[in-house]
């Protein structure tokens, strides 16, 4: 029996270590891709965030990022072709990372980016269809998570964005803004590498209302 004990003992020793083990490299493998992202190695980085992916595969986050990472270098790209390469690939990630965790506002968020990367890139062709998408993906964000910050704010700054498209005025959109502030401030999750990203540039945006 004691023989018996020490055995499951060690055992539970040695699962402990191996969960310990695999969560130190899920860390450090995360944190050198968001460092590749940083030093603007886009291809890099997403090819991290993908294998840390195919090793984790019950965790939305390293898809997510992989989509991210490919969605904002595409704002601004002229080159169609290298734009296009890019946002298939974020919307095959974000695919993956919404069959993980369904009805997940955080990817809702980040599907409507990158179809705002699209109207961004040509709005005559993108614009009509992709808009309406957008619309629906943060209406049903906000209503499974109203008091997501970056939910709150995402939507505001869209309403903004068609606002302004139509001439019309923005600054009923600016109280949501200052809401999503608020929100910020008190927004937390246990969760490792969880996103957090939208206090900055919601803070820009409050202060051009004012």
């Amino acid at each position: 029996m004691k023989k018996l004990i020490t055995l499951l003992l060690l055992i539970g020793a040695s699962v402990a270590q191996v969960q310990a083990q695999a969560k130190d490299q899920y860390t450090k493998g995360m944190e050198k891709a968001f460092e590749l992202w940083k030093d603007q190695k886009i291809v890099e980085a997403s090819n991290l965030f993908e294998r840390i992916a195919t090793a984790e595969p019950d965790n939305w986050i390293p898809y997510y990022y992989a989509s991210q990472v490919n969605t904002v270098a595409s704002f601004g790209e002229k080159d169609e072709a290298k734009l296009s390469k890019q946002l298939e690939k974020a919307r095959e990630f974000v695919d993956v990372a919404k069959a993980i965790s369904p009805d997940n506002p955080e990817i809702l968020v980040q599907e409507a980016l990158i179809n705002t990367a699209w109207i961004a890139f040509d709005g005559a062709t993108y614009g009509m269809t992709m808009s309406q998408k957008n619309v629906q993906l943060y209406q049903k964000a906000l209503e499974l998570d109203p008091n997501n910050p970056r939910v709150v704010f995402s939507k505001a700054e869209w309403d903004m964005g068609a606002a302004r498209y139509f001439g019309k005025d923005t600054a009923p959109y600016c109280k949501d803004v200052e809401r999503a502030l608020e929100l910020f401030a008190t927004f937390k999750s246990d969760t490792p590498f969880y996103p957090s990203w939208g206090k900055e540039r919601a803070e820009q945006v409050l202060a051009a209302c004012k």
